[in-house]
């Protein structure tokens, strides 16, 4: 039988999921299918409507390898494995012959321990395990939530957390699941044959494509021992997002809270001088960390210094006494010591790692109001990291809408490991990048307006002439409106002035419900607004009429005192380069082209973009940054600005107002007889 051509594959799998085929979308395929064949790397920027799972779903199932997909977002999972993947392997088994098998694998704290639930939680003040049913009140938050589970768990087939709905919160998923360190291992388990996260990873042995988050894709990177099947191509996807992923995964914390945790969980199984070891050392570390340090540490002081050595060693000491000492008298003594165990290896391994002052490490000092004082430890960068476990012996595809920064995919690729596209050389992974455009018509879609009139912002100033502009670009669009701030005290204070200046316009405001709710909210009524930080750049997919104008306060550079992009923009600049350009410019861009694919969503779309800071029309970096964002049509006039707002906003309320005529009408239509 002839071996079905991609471009019938594609055919067929755009068809069953009710789609059709754009030639982005065939770009796409055609580029992936090529790099898998040669075993090569593509970076593939694809726009908002691209349809681009599929164009990486259809030639990696056709290539017949295994495949790992890594995603961040639990959204994007969620339609893989529910939507695309069984519609795509339908829509393709008449023409491969064959039935790809799929599955879903995370991290071991996603699912729901059966030895927790039936057997109890490690205490931390006494010996032996208590029942958390018990001790939560039966009408209290947590316990309905843990009597939910305990139902749950008679029903489901996943024992996954994001299966639970509605949703619990984070105290009550910690009282029934473990991390890998606490976990017994599924030999000495008694629940080991009906262990979910057990089930999980046999599944994505047997599957052909395996779904995945990026946080369990660092772990098996760094980490040595794998956690993923073996498998030849590599797709990641939302690949923005990576390197903030792999360094969140990469990052230590030691906090006085973590600490005395770890001593509680240790001092009955321990004899008492290793006990009083580790109690001293964690008194030491707690009245240090009480005292007003720099951000960032470029050198340890050197008591904080002999306090963390201290602590160090006082956890080898423990963890050498817990495995010498046995106490049958303590409840389910191996699930006890083994949590035990996690809290004192997580405390040696990041006084290590501090103490051990390697140079590509940046430590630093935080203290917030609310979680108190923390001591955190990063890589400087996680490229070097990338470029060796990432790209070696398998075909990597990396794709995202946002992954050409002023306007080439060098300054992601750098990120990443990778040496500029086309560079030579025996142990340089070789890649290319592919633009494969978007099915929207920007500049008929979008303005892209930047205020030029406008001070420039100083940090934390008052801006009361950006907070005039703001609320007249609202009232001309109708509400309607999308605040992405650079900061959240930023965002609380143009709530708090907006909503007695306009309080036509409600204004929504991030942390004050679900981001799930509020986002519900804002679509359901086009005078409301939404503002918000960091999560509402990139998390935000709201088409129609409630979204038109998507407002930026300002650049959203880092803070000049984030102790690890200050690091990285300094060892950039030590090394010859330009430190600002690489590291502040391209993380602005990165978020910028976030936040202004918000606009867009479908083809019937229309809005503006406003940019409330003057320096993207008038800086030398003005012109990087604006090649990073959609292709829209450009101004800096504001009356202009003001008329098309306007006008959108009138065609979106008379299409709004014949809707309503229309179902009116078919309401008062008489039922056939």
């Amino acid at each position: 039988m002839t071996k079905p051509s991609l471009p019938e594959l594609l055919h067929a799998a755009v068809t069953a999921v009710g789609g059709t085929e754009r030639p982005g979308q065939v770009a796409m395929a055609e580029a992936v299918e090529a790099a898998i064949d040669d075993g090569s790397h593509l970076l593939v920027q694809a726009g908002t409507g691209t349809g681009k799972s599929l164009g990486y779903l259809v030639p990696a199932l056709a290539h017949g390898e295994r495949v790992v997909v890594a995603t961040a977002t639990l959204a994007l999972q969620r339609q893989l494995v529910e939507r695309d993947l069984p519609r795509t392997v339908d829509s393709l088994h008449p023409l491969l012959r064959r039935r790809p098998e799929f599955a879903m694998l995370k991290g071991r704290s996603n699912y729901l321990c059966m030895h927790r639930l039936h057997e109890g939680v490690p205490q931390d003040e006494e010996e032996g395990l208590f029942d958390q049913f018990e001790v939560a009140a039966p009408t209290s938050k947590l316990g309905q939530d843990l009597l939910r589970v305990r139902d749950w768990a008679d029903e489901t087939e996943t024992g996954d957390r994001d299966d639970l709905t509605p949703g619990i919160s984070d105290r009550a998923w910690a009282q029934v699941s473990v991390s890998s360190r606490e976990c017994l291992g599924a030999s000495k388990c008694a629940y080991g044959a009906e262990c979910f996260a057990e089930m999980a990873r046999e599944r994505a042995k047997l599957a052909e494509v395996v779904v995945t988050n990026h946080a369990l894709l660092a772990i098996d990177a760094i980490e040595g021992a794998p956690v993923l099947p073996q498998h030849e191509v590599l797709i990641v996807d939302e690949a923005h997002e990576l390197v903030s992923r792999v360094t969140g995964v990469a990052t230590g914390e030691l906090t006085p809270g973590q600490v005395n945790r770890a001593v509680r969980r240790a001092a009955k199984l321990v004899n008492e001088k290793a006990a009083d070891q580790l109690q001293t050392a964690a008194e030491g570390f707690e009245r240090l960390m009480e005292l007003a340090l720099p951000g960032r540490l470029e050198e340890i002081p050197e008591d904080l210094g002999y306090a963390l050595m201290a602590l160090r060693d006082a956890c080898r000491t423990v963890i050498s006494a817990i495995g010498a000492t046995r106490d049958k008298s303590v409840q389910d003594e191996d699930a006890v010591r083994k949590q035990a165990l996690a809290s004192v290896e997580n405390v040696h391994d990041v006084a290590e790692r501090i103490t051990n002052g390697s140079e590509w490490d940046v430590v630093w000092y935080e203290r917030h109001d609310r979680f108190g004082a923390s001591l955190r430890v990063a890589p400087m960068s996680v490229s070097g990291l990338l470029r060796e476990k990432l790209f070696a012996d398998r075909s990597v595809v990396l794709t995202s809408a946002t992954l050409k920064l002023g306007g080439d995919f060098n300054g992601v690729g750098a990120s990443l490991g990778l040496s500029p596209e086309g560079t030579e050389g025996d142990d340089i992974p070789q890649w290319k990048g592919i633009d494969v455009g978007s099915p929207f018509d920007y500049r008929k879609q979008g303005i892209l307006y930047v205020a030029t009139h406008l001070a420039r912002p100083a940090r934390d100033g008052d801006r009361a002439d950006m907070l005039d502009e703001l609320t007249e670009l609202i009232q001309a669009a109708g509400g309607r409106t999308l605040g992405l701030f650079s900061s959240m005290r930023g965002a609380q204070l143009a709530a708090e002035e907006l909503r007695s200046r306009i309080p036509e316009y409600p204004i929504l405001l991030q942390g004050e419900e679900t981001l799930g709710e509020l986002i519900k909210n804002f679509a359901a009524d086009p005078k409301t607004c939404l503002f918000g930080t960091l999560s509402l750049w990139q998390g935000v997919d709201v088409p129609g009429p409630s979204c038109q104008l998507v407002v930026m306060d300002k650049i959203p550079f880092p803070r000049p005192d984030d102790p690890l992009m200050s690091a990285r923009q300094k060892a950039v600049e030590d090394a010859g380069g330009n430190g600002f350009m690489a590291v502040a410019a391209t993380h602005a861009a990165l978020l910028m082209a976030q936040g202004a694919g918000r606009l867009v969503r479908a083809s019937g779309d229309r809005g503006v973009v406003a940019v409330l800071d003057q320096r993207l029309a008038t800086a030398r970096y003005g012109s990087y940054l604006k090649a990073s964002l959609p292709d829209f049509w450009f101004t800096t006039d504001r009356n202009q600005v003001r008329k098309s707002l306007a006008a959108i906003d009138a065609t979106a309320k008379e299409a709004a107002a014949k809707q309503a005529t229309a179902e009116q009408t078919a309401d008062e239509q008489p039922e056939d007889e």
